[in-house]
Formats: structure tokens, sequence, C-alpha cells
């Protein structure tokens, strides 16, 4: 009777998966007072943060309009164009890296490893060190903001159209070509009409994306509000800072709503 309890005796993990989870939560914890005390946590200074924060917001109260016509609104503007042309210009990129990257249509290993190199190359690099690297090159202004925007997406658009294509159904590619349709006809005609909604869901989602990270790179020089809320920085002026986070913000709503309509027309 004991041995047929201990039968029926139900347990959700099994030791050994007892005790994997146990270590997992002990080296994360290690992990988390590593991090705490190679970072150097300055007790002192969490105290008073609060304080710090609530005297901050008052500083930047009342807001500065009278800022807004004098660098805002034509910083905005350029904010605009250098996430908009940067878009545009990593969707002419990505393709043919997509086309390289997916195996179903670059069979060779070498190319899709060249292809996933170049995606994987622009994912890891961050926006702002694309725009140093620009600044440092171009000088500053929104032409570097708008080559750090377009080399950061690539790999984004890439990588997410190379994935839509691989996904593609075989029947009417396999139709096209035994129809004897050229290359160029299986892609337009076969391909494309099934990754069309995600190349547009991706390149709208990117787009929003590129607005939100082209209104920090005027921090290093590459134009756009950035630039507008790095002189009210430096300057001290928080009330100017006050204007330009709130348009920052305002400008984040408006476009994740005006992308999210979008989508849920096209797809």
């Amino acid at each position: 009777m004991s041995e047929l309890a201990r039968l029926r005796t139900w347990q959700r993990f099994t030791l050994a998966q007892r005790v994997g989870r146990g270590l997992t939560y002990v080296l994360a914890a290690v992990a988390v007072v590593w991090s705490l005390r190679t970072i150097e946590v300055i007790p002192e200074f969490l105290y008073d943060a609060p304080e710090q924060t609530a005297d901050l917001f008052r500083r930047m109260w009342p807001i500065d309009w009278s800022f807004w016509h004098e660098m805002v609104a034509e910083a905005l503007v350029e904010t605009f164009h250098t996430a908009t042309l940067g878009t545009i210009i990593a969707l002419v990129l990505s393709v043919p890296v997509a086309l390289l990257a997916a195996r179903n249509v670059t069979p060779s290993p070498t190319l899709n490893l060249v292809a996933k190199f170049i995606l994987v190359s622009s994912r890891s690099v961050n926006s702002l060190i694309w725009a140093l690297l620009f600044v440092a090159v171009f000088g500053p202004g929104a032409l570097a903001g708008t080559l750090a925007i377009a080399f950061r997406s690539i790999g984004f658009v890439g990588k997410l159209l190379a994935e839509a294509i691989e996904e593609a159904q075989r029947g009417p590619l396999e139709a096209l070509t035994a129809a004897g349709a050229p290359r160029a006809s299986i892609l337009l005609k076969g391909y494309w009409p099934q990754v069309e909604p995600s190349f547009w869901s991706v390149a709208l989602f990117r787009w929003d994306i590129n607005i939100r990270e082209s209104a920090v790179l005027g921090l290093v020089g590459a134009g756009g509000i950035g630039v507008a809320l790095d002189t009210g920085l430096n300057n001290l002026y928080w009330d100017q800072v006050g204007l330009c986070l709130l348009v920052i913000f305002l400008v984040v709503i408006a476009t994740e709503i005006a992308t999210s309509a979008i989508r849920s027309r096209i797809i």
C-alpha cells in the first residue's frame, strides 16, 4: 500500500529540475548582488533621489513657450525628416541584404553568412554610436543623424524581412517555376504578395522607433530636437528642457497612434 501511494504522489518537477531551478535562483541572486557592488551604488544619492527629482520638475515649470519658435519647431521638423529619410534608405538597402540572407532565395551558405553578418553588425551598434561615427566623418548635422538611423535600421528590417521571405508558401513559387517564369517574376509575383503585409508593418514599426531615436541623436550633434534639448541642458534652462521633453512625449504618442491605425488597415 505504501508503495502504491508513493507511485501515485504527483510532483510537478523532477529532482533534477528542482535542483536546476534552485541553482538558477542562486546564480541570479549572486549576479544581482555582484552587479550592485560593481556599479558602486551610493546609498546617500538614493535617499534624496525623490527630492531631487521633484526639485527638477519644479524648475521645468512654467514651460518657456517662447523657445518653441526660437528653436524647437524647426528642430522637430528636422527630426521627422531625419527619421523618415533614414527609414526609406534603410528599406532600400535592407531588401537586397534580406534576399541574400533568405535561404530559400539564396541557397549559397557563404552569401547567407555575409548577409547575416551585415544584419548583426547593424543591430549590434547603437544608433548613438552610429551617430558619433558619422558626425566624425560628415560633421554635425542632420546628415549624420539620417545615416545613423539608416544603418541602425538595416539589421532590424533586413532580419524580419528575411524571416518573412523564408516563411513564404512553396505552392505559388513552384507553380511559377514550373511555368517557366524568370527569377524576377518569381520574386515579384510569388514572394512579394506573401511578404508585402509584413514588409509594410515592419517599415511602419521601424519608422515609429526611428522617430524616438532621432529625437535624442542631437545630444551627440546629429541634428533634430535633441540639439534643442542639449542646448537647454548645457545652459541649465530647465524651462526649455521641459518644453523639449513635453514635445518629445507628445510626438511619440502621436506617432504610436498613427502607426497603429495604419498597420491595422494594412494587416
